[in-house]
């Protein structure tokens, strides 16, 4: 076994950026990241090499361990030497499955290449595309290790030459996403081939494995590897080809050290002036410049509170710092830096730029914060997600009495997970938990019921969003004191301009200039392209059109806040907004501040703009889930029954091996009783995954239903919402 290497050794070379390497572990659900993750810590001399495989150490949750899921990202520096020279691997093993692919996004922030994890017998699934994209668009370079080498030979019961076949055209999938999602720079540069060990093949529950380099070395073929099963030679293949040398030399070589990556990385997800002191500090990732840090994960510890692990892009960070935290807009003391070590932390004291460190003692931190110790530094980014909540449920406690420890409890979970949305009506008393799906929620009450709170939920329910179909207004709505007037317009946002917003394109930080040649080019209007007031994140835009007005400035943070709550609470059913442009046509003030005050102008806001919305022919919109199913080919009419039943539509079928995929569509409304459905209709032989595809409009025969279910749900007056001349005020 290796010789660990403790913290002082590491911390002797961690300032030797040339032997760095950030990369995270990145996959379909199932296919072997964690249990691949287990050989490279005892191949690292972090674990004993006979439990590698089943330790999954990485999964230090004991639901992870219970379900066999990775739900949490976790960090573990690695020490290795490789031809006599030491590296520091600062390694995230991430969640496969869609559930949590919220923390994937959050880790490639941190990371500067990715190994992506393929079945061999699945090859390039769903969740594989997504990750893959996710690691193209944050220019994270990726290699390929394809695992299950083994289920070739005992499943398919392929030949050598029948196994080189069959992975090649694993691979040539591959090398198609990145042909599709990489940009023209990196699109050739970034593909994977056999011939520069790009590509790594193993078994990682057997805990062996080879690339091309490492195979020339000890002379692993394929034949190797069918003989060995065949004749049962197993621990004579690890001895001869064991997996963390192929992996870790293929990261080594192709993954950039963190002062290469950060130059083309840098201007991808921070728009400030690069000719700047932080910016070339930035783009050299040096150690002597400003602290800049961006934060991609929270852990509360029960002793030590807030975890802040993140990227330090620059600088060095010393225990008792003083740093601004851009987005909570205060100070923060750094009280120490650590080292993840999976679940254990070790005090180091200090960390300089191109590491990974966890900082103690930020109280305010969230996941997504840049953290300076200059102030006036313009924010990274914001990380894009994939995927949008589209399941809520209800619950309160069973006894009164702990209410209080409830609230406390959900508001810790949504620092940890912000990908969670939390509702807490203080007047009403419900509370709202949305997720990404069934089982990110059922994680969600099992961590609350871990805090020896019992609770009781509703079932699923299914978030929409309200969106309009045609414009209307300008339309004109007093203040309550009817002393000022705002007339407002609504339009439908293209679906070009709700994907910037989406993928993280366009947001409130982007430079106004470059925003406003963006929507040109997009067929806005010259001046209105000047003039965004507002960019909400769920895809909603706020406009101030209006021309030598007095007193707009100072009154235009009311006004937002009008814009803020309709977007929040729609008029059809209180449901989230997508898609809306709204244009501040005209105001008319009063000239006493006294009287165009918060009170008065936010509600006239508000008015304003539902009365434009329920003029402009207002809808739903649904979630729509994508569905992937394996089964056998035999299997495929039954599989079309049960999608067609569920309003679902078949897309694309193809034959891998001995399965046939089959791709879809179904309303996210209709999955709930997918399982029993399912397994009825095929015997249990098929094996399925969803993930969010997209919003699309609830249908005619079915709107007036949903609306009014929604409604009497939340308690709101009416099966149906008043009509626009409710809010349209006339002079």
């Amino acid at each position: 076994m290796p010789k660990y290497k403790s913290t002082t050794d590491i911390m002797k070379i961690i300032g030797n950026k040339d032997q760095i390497r950030n990369f995270g572990v990145i996959a379909h659900v199932d296919h072997g990241k964690t249990t691949m993750s287990d050989s490279l810590l005892a191949g690292c001399g972090i674990i004993s090499p006979s439990v590698a495989g089943e330790a999954l150490v990485l999964d230090s949750m004991e639901m992870e361990q219970k379900r066999g899921i990775t739900i949490n990202s976790a960090n573990i520096t690695l020490y290795y030497e490789q031809d006599g020279t030491p590296y520091i691997f600062n390694m995230i093993d991430t969640p496969g499955h869609v559930d949590f692919n919220s923390r994937v996004s959050r880790s490639l922030r941190a990371i500067d290449g990715s190994v992506v994890v393929a079945d061999a017998v699945e090859g390039v699934m769903t969740q594989t595309e997504t990750v893959t994209r996710q690691s193209l668009e944050e220019r994270v370079r990726p290699v390929l290790y394809i695992n299950k080498i083994d289920r070739l030979v005992k499943e398919l019961r392929l030949t050598p030459e029948k196994m080189q076949e069959h992975l090649n055209g694993v691979i040539t999938e591959f090398n198609a996403l990145i042909n599709l999602y990489a940009e023209p720079e990196y699109r050739d540069k970034w593909k994977v081939s056999i011939q520069d060990s790009s590509i790594a093949f193993g078994s990682a529950k057997d805990k062996w494995g080879f690339n091309f380099s490492t195979a020339t070395k000890s002379g692993v073929n394929f034949k190797t590897i069918y003989d060995a099963y065949k004749d049962n030679k197993l621990d004579q293949l690890i001895e001869q080809a064991p997996l963390h040398e192929a992996i870790l030399s293929m990261v080594v070589k192709h993954h950039p050290a963190p002062h290469i990556a950060q130059k083309y990385r840098i201007p991808k997800i921070w728009h400030g002036d690069l000719d700047s002191e932080v910016g070339k500090a930035l783009l050299n990732c040096d150690e002597n410049g400003p602290t800049v840090m961006m934060i991609v994960n929270i852990n509360i510890d029960p002793h030590a509170g807030n975890v802040a692990t993140g990227r330090l892009f620059s600088g060095t960070v010393k225990d008792g710092d003083v740093v601004n935290l851009l987005g909570a807009k205060r100070n923060g003391r750094i009280q120490s830096v650590n080292m993840f070590m999976g679940n254990q932390r070790e005090l180091v004291g200090h960390f300089s730029a191109g590491n990974i460190p966890a900082l103690l003692g930020l109280e305010h931190a969230r996941a997504g914060e840049t953290i300076s110790s200059t102030k006036g530094f313009s924010e990274f980014e914001s990380i894009a997600y994939v995927s949008e909540p589209v399941v809520t449920i209800a619950l309160e406690p069973k006894f009164p009495k702990d209410l209080p420890k409830l609230v406390e409890v959900l508001r810790k979970l949504n620092i940890e997970d912000p990908s969670l949305v939390i509702k807490i009506n203080e007047e009403s008393g419900e509370m709202l938990i949305s997720g990404m799906g069934v089982l990110h929620l059922d994680v969600a009450t099992t961590l609350i019921k871990d805090q020896e709170l019992e609770i009781i939920t509703s079932p699923p329910l299914i978030n929409y969003r309200e969106t309009i179909v045609s414009q209307a207004g300008p339309i004109m709505a007093k203040s309550p004191n009817r002393h000022n007037k705002l007339f407002l317009r609504v339009e439908p946002l293209s679906s070009e301009v709700i994907d910037m917003i989406r993928t993280g394109k366009i947001n409130e930080y982007t430079d106004k200039k470059e925003l406003a040649e963006i929507l040109r080019n997009v067929g806005w209007d010259k001046e209105e392209a000047k003039r965004v007031v507002v960019i909400d994140p769920k895809g909603n835009m706020f406009v101030d059109a209006t021309k030598g007005v007095q007193y707009v400035q100072e009154s235009i943070d009311s006004i937002r806040s009008g814009f803020d709550d309709v977007m929040s609470n729609g008029p059809l059913a209180y449901e989230y907004c997508r898609g809306i442009k709204a244009v501040l046509h005209h105001y008319v003030p009063h000239e006493d501040i006294a009287h165009r005050s918060f009170a008065q102008l936010m509600p006239a806001t508000r008015r304003a703009i539902l009365g434009s919305l329920l003029s402009a022919n207002p809808t739903l919109l649904e979630p729509i889930q994508g569905i992937e199913v394996k089964a056998p080919s035999d299997l495929i009419g039954e599989i079309a029954g049960v999608i067609s039943s569920k309003r679902g539509k078949i897309g694309e079928i193809t034959q891998k091996s001995h399965l046939s995929v089959i791709h879809g569509e179904i309303p996210a409304s209709e999955t709930f009783d997918l399982s029993e459905s399912m397994r009825g209709a095929t015997a249990g032989k098929a094996i399925w995954s969803l993930h969010f595809k997209e919003w699309s409009q609830v249908p005619n025969s079915m709107l007036t239903t949903v609306i009014s279910d929604i409604r009497k749900r939340r308690g709101l007056p009416g099966s149906s919402p008043p009509p626009a001349s409710d809010f349209i005020d006339k002079d």
